[in-house]
Formats: C-alpha cells, structure tokens, sequence
C-alpha cells in the first residue's frame, strides 16, 4: 500500500512540475525574446507595436522599406497551430492518422514548443508523398485566412518588399503567403525527404537559410531600410532580425483586441477551396467529430433507407425529423406540361455532390441528376437517378437530349464545386438542349448570384484545378478531347 501511495506521489509532482513549466513557459519566452534581439546586433532599436502604427512616413517611403515579419506572432491570431496540423493529418493522411494526433494532444500541450512541432511533424509528414501534397494550397489557404489579424494585415501592406519568416514547414504556409498575401520571400522549416516521400524530420534551419542580399540583391539591400515585426510572447532568435534597424513587437493584450480580416479586404479573393473538414478543427471540435463519426454512419444509413424506400409524402417529414432542413424562398414554378413536350431542365449552382438531391427533395419528385465526374460509390448510393457526363460537349449533349426526353433533369453548369459565396462561369450546353428551363436557385449567372448574394466569377473548372491540383483535372483523356470541352 506504501508503494502505491509512493507511486502516485510521485506521479503527481512530475505532472505538477510539468504544468509549472507550461505555465511559466510564456513568461520565459517574453524574457528571451527581447535578450535574443540585443545579443544578435546591438545596435537594434527596440520598439513597441503601437508606435509602428503612429510612423508618419508617407507611403512612398514605406513602399521602399522592406518589411521582415513573424507569421504566427505578428499576423496571426490564435496562438496555437494544432488546427493547421490536423488539416494536414486529416487531409493528406487520412482518418487514422488525425486520430494519432489528437491522442497525442495531451503530450503536445505538456512539452515545450520544439518538441510539440516535431511530434507534430513527424505524424503528419511521415510517409507522405512529396509530389502528392497539395494541403498547402488546397485546403490551408482558407482556414489561414480566417485566422490573419486585420490589424497586423494592415501593417504588412504598407511595406514594399516582405520577408515570411514562420515557425510552420515552408510546404504548409508558403502558398498562402504568396499567393493571398504577395509575400515576396517565405522562410520556413524544410522538411527531409527521402525516395520522395518525407520522412517526417525538419532540416537544419542553418543549411536552409539565405542571407537578405541574396534575397534582393546588394544592390536594392543597400538603398532599403529594413523593418521587423514580431512579438514579445515569441522569441525572434532568427538571424534574419538580425539585420534588422528597427524591430517593433506587439503584444498578445493587443493581438487580442485585433479584428478578423475581413472577405472584402482579402489582397487576392478566396474563391476555391478544397478539403473534407468545413470547420477549424480545433482539439474539442476534432475530439466531437470523432465522438460524432458512429453516430453520422447510423444517421446516413437510416436517411439512406428511407430516401430510397419511401415515397416523398412520407419521407419528408421522417427525413425532417432526423435533422434534415431545406429552405425554400418561395415555390419552384410548374411549367404546364404540352404534348411530346420534352422534360424541365432544373439548373442549380453547385456546392456538393448532394445538390441535385436537394433539387429532387424540394420539388417532391424524381429527377436525373447530370453530374461531372461522379464515382461508382456515388452512383450506388444515390437515392435519385444519375447519369455521368464525359465533358465532350457532342456527347454531353446528346446524353442530356435523351435523358429529357425521358423526364426532368437537374444539371449544374459550374461543371465543379464552389464552396465559398462565388459562381463559376456557367457552361452554355445547359441552354442548348432544352425549350423550357427552371432556374432552381437563378436564372441565368447573373439571377443566380444576384438571388443568393453570391459574386459572378469568369472562372472555370480548369482554372480550379490547376490553381488547387497543378493540372487540369482530366484523367485518361486525351488532349483533343480536353479542349472540345
């Protein structure tokens, strides 16, 4: 019994000991923060936040200045990158892999933060094909996005030249930086490959690094006065800062008092997205999904059953009872049906694969749904008729003459989904194949984006994909054919 009691005593003062150190933690790196600075080059003048906001230059002389700024501590928000990891466990590696780490949360949050990173790391890059990562751009852009702090943002676009330095792998932030926020130069941690796949291990931040000359040149170094930005919580021992003249630091009391960066303000619009997870997934939001997972396969089996078993009269308020919602501005018009009339082309914008069930379950009745690229599990389990269109337009469009001689159809023109409040450009073969057309959520582009608030974009499946995927995203076809569509 004295063993027992002894174990867990001792248990307990290694627990307490850590969380002291957790605790503390923060005050340490305050403390090292502003001694790193000075040890680096004495002649730094340090400064607070607020005085970097009330600079008088005018906005020729800061666009001649270069800016080199802390992600994490002067732009964004949250203080924890657990979220940006998960998306990566999630996205890149599967469900398997994002439960391994949030398990190891506890573990994450105890130690300090370059063992945390590394754990980090090493689950969600282990194994992963190198070619095959596309998180960085796909999926992270948006979630990043929704973290950056107005204020900091503000800062960064009055500079010139600006220099990235992040704490993140230079493959999860660099695409975001550049290309939504127009940072010249991002200088992140490398990751170690091997045969192609990474190996879940940082490089060396000694071996990765380049000095500012061969950044910019001696040349325009020479003419450019250089600006940091980072923050008191975080220490700022790159050498980058140190060849800073001036170096200003906020504090987490302020950043907490910063305003999201709002859609309207984004340098460059958010319009693709890709990914499974619609929310940041924080450790108690990924911890519920999980909880969530057995009750969402019992639910989508049971909403299965009754979709395709029981007529609309009856399915709809079971289906309603189970949570399902759908919200109807006013009534779907009826056309009035004339003899040897073809079927009713329903055209809808297109956020997921379940919008022609929508479509189907609003007007009551069965329909074919016309859908690009739809898998044979899709197919399968699909409460509603579907017919696959090949993109060759001759084809399409003979498919789409025959399946309306046979009753209505559903079509969506984007050809690809859009999650976010924009509308790609439609295709013209919807309004080529049909006397009488039903708008479900516009008429044509314009209706549409008018009716759901939602902007018109001259964008196309193919600018999606190559921005997203790095191709156009035909598979097994050949050129000709590619562009005939």
């Amino acid at each position: 019994m004295a063993e027992k009691e002894f174990c867990f005593k001792t248990l307990l003062l290694f627990v307490s000991r850590i969380f002291h150190r957790r605790l503390l933690k923060n005050t340490h790196f305050q403390q090292r923060s502003n001694r790193d600075c000075y040890s680096n080059a004495l002649n730094i003048k340090i400064q607070k936040y607020p005085s970097l906001i009330l600079k008088s230059e005018s906005e020729s002389e800061f666009s001649s200045q270069t800016l080199i700024f802390d992600v994490e501590g002067a732009l964004l928000k949250p203080s924890s990158l657990f979220h940006y990891f998960m998306l990566v466990a999630f996205e890149a590696g599967g469900l398997v892999r994002a439960l391994v780490l949030l398990l190891l949360y506890p573990i994450i949050w105890l130690v300090n933060e370059d063992i945390g990173m590394n754990i980090m790391v090493f689950v969600c890059f282990f194994g992963i094909k190198k070619d095959n990562f596309r998180v960085g751009r796909s999926v992270l852009p948006k979630f990043v996005l929704e973290d950056v702090g107005y204020e900091g943002f503000e800062v960064l676009m009055r500079y010139g030249k600006k220099v990235g330095v992040s704490e993140l792998p230079r493959v999860m932030i660099e695409a975001f930086l550049r290309d939504y926020l127009e940072v010249d130069f991002v200088v992140g941690k490398e990751l170690k490959v091997f045969h192609g796949y990474f190996v879940g291990l940082m490089e060396d931040a000694t071996k990765t690094s380049l000095n500012l000359q061969a950044m910019f040149g001696e040349e325009k170094m020479n003419s450019k006065e250089v600006v940091g930005f980072g923050s008191f919580h975080k220490s700022l021992e790159h050498h980058y800062f140190s060849q800073c003249k001036e170096i200003y630091l906020v504090n987490e009391t302020e950043k907490k008092k910063w305003k999201n960066l709002p859609r309207e303000k984004y340098p460059k619009p958010l319009v693709f997205h890709d990914g499974r997870l619609a929310f940041k997934p924080t450790p108690i939001s990924t911890l519920v999904m999980f909880i969530w997972i057995p009750f969402g396969i019992f639910l989508f089996t049971f909403r299965f059953l009754i979709g395709i078993s029981l007529p609309y009269s009856i399915n709809t308020p079971i289906l309603a009872f189970s949570g399902m919602r759908l919200k109807q501005s006013k009534p779907i018009p009826t056309p009035k049906k004339i003899e040897n009339q073809k079927g009713v082309l329903y055209v809808s914008n297109h956020r997921t694969l379940m919008d022609p069930i929508y479509v189907s379950g609003g007007l009551r009745k069965q329909l074919t749904a016309m859908i690009y690229s739809l898998s044979k599990a899709c197919e399968i389990v699909a409460p509603i008729k579907t017919v696959r269109l090949t993109r060759d337009r001759e084809t399409d469009a003979e498919m789409m003459e025959k399946m309306l001689k046979q009753g209505d159809v559903a079509v969506c023109p984007e050809g690809t989904t859009c999650r976010e409040p924009y509308l790609l450009r439609f295709s013209p073969l919807f309004a080529e194949v049909s006397d009488e057309i039903i708008p479900v959520a516009i008429h044509v582009e314009g209706v549409i984006g008018r009716a759901l608030g939602f902007e018109c974009t001259n964008l196309t499946r193919k600018h999606k994909y190559l921005m997203l995927a790095g191709n156009e995203g035909f598979v097994g076809k050949s050129k000709s054919s590619n562009n005939s569509s």
